[in-house]
């Protein structure tokens, strides 16, 4: 079941999540699932994400991976090398596109391809002045004089 929502009445009282909204948005109008190449998504620490992706016949100059903000994207593509004629053609290696929407702040540290699978490390950087910080509390004796609002009104 299909349920389209309508985030109208949302842009009336918040700002600044549109993002936020235009990625439901899409991800609601998303048909087909393109189910490959498989891929885990691993959280492995407080800040510290992995992604692996299982691309098997894939050598490192057939895969790139990009950074643009707010979104990784993972594309490979082999040489059409053909060895003969196929009687049954089972591993096909096609070409892909995976598209990642990546949270604010969130950076690519690096990827490695070992047996097969390949690894992206991602880490959340908040910067320091969104980190959250105490407020020192201070003594109300040091506030200001209050202000005089009236003039003193003289006698003619």
């Amino acid at each position: 079941m299909r349920t389209n929502l309508d985030f109208t009445p949302l842009f009336r009282t918040s700002i600044g999540f549109d993002r936020i909204f235009n990625m439901l948005e899409n991800a609601s109008r998303a048909t087909a699932i393109d189910n490959w190449p498989p891929y885990d998504i691993a959280k492995t620490g407080e800040d510290d994400y992995r992604i692996t992706m299982a691309v098997a016949g894939f050598s490192e100059d057939q895969l790139t991976v990009t950074h643009q903000p707010n979104l990784l994207v993972v594309n490979g593509s082999q040489s059409g090398g053909d060895d003969g004629q196929y009687l049954y053609r089972g591993i096909t290696g096609p070409a892909f596109e995976r598209q990642f929407e990546l949270a604010d702040h969130v950076k690519v540290v690096g990827a490695s391809l070992e047996s097969g699978l390949l690894k992206i490390d991602l880490k959340r950087e908040l910067p320091e002045q969104m980190k959250p910080r105490r407020i020192a509390i201070g003594d109300s004796t040091a506030t200001a004089a209050p202000r005089q609002i009236e003039a003193a009104k003289n006698a003619a």
